[in-house]
């Protein structure tokens, strides 16, 4: 796939809306040359994990300017990139997707665009409905991508409402992107370097494993993108270096670990401060900034009572 080429509902690979039950009017492509309708590249903005919580996606969008009063798209040709995690956990993960979809084709005609990244989550998701109770082999012992889903938060809801361009949609979503300088993953994870050396390489190398349809190998894509924390700790800042230095860009920008975990605020002495037995809900200001300013974190725990994040790029001083 072509860096920089916009991407639509359909992502860049293959032919949008094929399969039975594809919706043609949710899964047009952006074409790469829609014009842009008053000039010039817009801004860009970046969004962290969704989980299925539309409420408070439709709330953040409109308090960032970039839907309406009808959540439909109001912001020109201004640049938006989902990181990934659209499902589980949350009460409506398809309509999420939905959501997202709608907006990619809005926002191509408007002369902007709306792109969305490949998280673990989708990982399980398209698991889940592909080979539900097939075994894998996993650390815990023989397990399946329908046990994994539930566990980790998977709801039936979804599953029931799944069609089939949901996950064509899903399928053909790309791992990483660089915009204006910052690279966008979903994981803070060293493990977009076992797909290649050039961003074009890793999209290409995971859209190719998710087509062969093979169990073993989308549990081991689940399975490297579920790892968490590369960034962390002391050698968090190497680990930023390595990735910048592969595939470009002077910051990284991520999702999938909630803040609050990354900033140690979970648990402790301060987390119920009502004796209650039951954790306040972390405090969350906006995007953490770590690893000595090279990573940029966007998973606001919103699953956690945290906040679901939408930020303009570069962030304020």
């Amino acid at each position: 796939m072509t860096q920089g080429a916009d991407q639509g509902p359909a992502a860049g690979h293959g032919t949008p809306g094929g399969g039975a039950g594809a919706a043609p009017d949710l899964y047009t492509p952006t074409l790469p040359d829609i014009p842009v309708l008053d000039g010039g590249v817009g801004p860009l903005y970046v969004v962290g994990d969704v989980h299925g919580y539309l409420d408070e996606l439709k709330a953040a969008l409109r308090e960032a300017g970039l839907t309406d009063s009808e959540d439909s798209w109001a912001a020109g040709n201004a640049r938006l990139w989902f990181l990934g995690d659209f499902t589980d956990r949350g009460p409506d993960g398809v309509g999420v997707l939905d959501l997202v979809m709608r907006l990619s084709a809005e926002a191509a005609a408007s002369g902007g665009y709306c792109k969305a990244l490949l998280g673990n989550h989708e990982l399980l998701l398209l698991g889940a409905s592909r080979f539900a109770d097939t075994p894998v082999d996993s650390a815990a012992g023989t397990a399946s991508f329908q046990a994994a889903w539930m566990l980790n938060g998977g709801q039936r809801t979804d599953m029931e409402r799944l069609r089939d361009h949901h996950i064509q949609w899903m399928s053909r979503l790309d791992s990483m992107a660089v915009e204006d300088g910052y690279l966008l993953v979903h994981s803070d994870t060293s493990s977009y370097l076992d797909y290649g050396s050039a961003v074009d390489d890793v999209n290409d190398a995971i859209w190719q494993a998710l087509q062969r349809n093979d169990v073993g190998e989308t549990w081991e894509l689940f399975r490297k993108f579920t790892k968490r924390f590369a960034f962390r700790d002391e050698d968090g800042p190497s680990a930023v270096r390595e990735l910048l230095d592969t595939f470009g860009g002077k910051r990284v920008v991520h999702g999938h670990s909630p803040i609050p975990y990354l900033t140690g605020e979970t648990g402790g002495a301060d987390s119920d401060p009502d004796g209650d037995g039951e954790d306040a809900p972390p405090r969350i200001e906006g995007p953490h900034v770590y690893a000595e300013s090279l990573a940029i974190a966007m998973d606001g725990g919103v699953t956690m009572g945290g906040r679901l994040l939408v930020a303009r790029l570069p962030l304020p001083d």
